[in-house]
């Protein structure tokens, strides 16, 4: 098979695949190293494809359907961010991503896809063996989220239940 051959099932893989897929599951089942794989992903990503790298694997981007709003968020314990992602996906809606703001790179971003409580416990599982790798740990707990709801409505449920719980940033004045 070659480059051409392995790009376009990948492509396919990815496309039929209902959860992310490492690059070491892609590239055992292609007979490749998986910095091939990556290689191959970067090689796609750049003619367009849009492909998430997740702390899961590969996925494709999900297409943009319903609803997406972007909220500023805080907390400070593993508790409150467990609470912050639940309340999220037990309204209907998806963490796409996480983004900070960064004194010397400008925005940090990071593919989340987080659809599920499932999706959250093997997350905070992932956090909880680095934590030193959370985004939010460089601006003491200040992050936003960009939120896929299926309405309007749904996000604003949404914004104002995590407000409630004190999980909204709000600028001091």
């Amino acid at each position: 098979m070659n480059a051409a051959q392995r790009r376009k099932v990948i492509l396919e893989r990815l496309t039929g695949a209902d959860a992310p897929l490492s690059a070491s599951v892609l590239a055992g089942e292609l007979g490749v190293s998986r910095q091939i794989v990556v290689g191959d992903v970067a090689l796609l990503r750049a003619s367009g494809t849009q492909i998430d790298a997740t702390p899961r694997g590969y996925q494709l981007h999900p297409a943009a359907r319903g609803y997406t709003g972007i909220l500023a968020c805080v907390h400070s314990t593993a508790d409150q961010m467990r609470e912050e992602l639940y309340t999220v996906v037990d309204q209907g809606g998806v963490v796409v991503d996480v983004a900070v703001e960064n004194p010397l790179y400008g925005e940090l971003r990071g593919n989340l896809n987080l659809a599920s409580r499932y999706d959250v416990d093997h997350f905070i599982r992932q956090a909880a063996d680095t934590p030193e790798c959370l985004l939010s740990r460089m601006t003491g707990g200040v992050h936003l989220h960009t939120l896929s709801c299926p309405t309007p409505e749904a996000f604003r449920r949404i914004e104002a239940a995590l407000d409630a719980k004190g999980l909204l940033y709000k600028k001091e004045e």
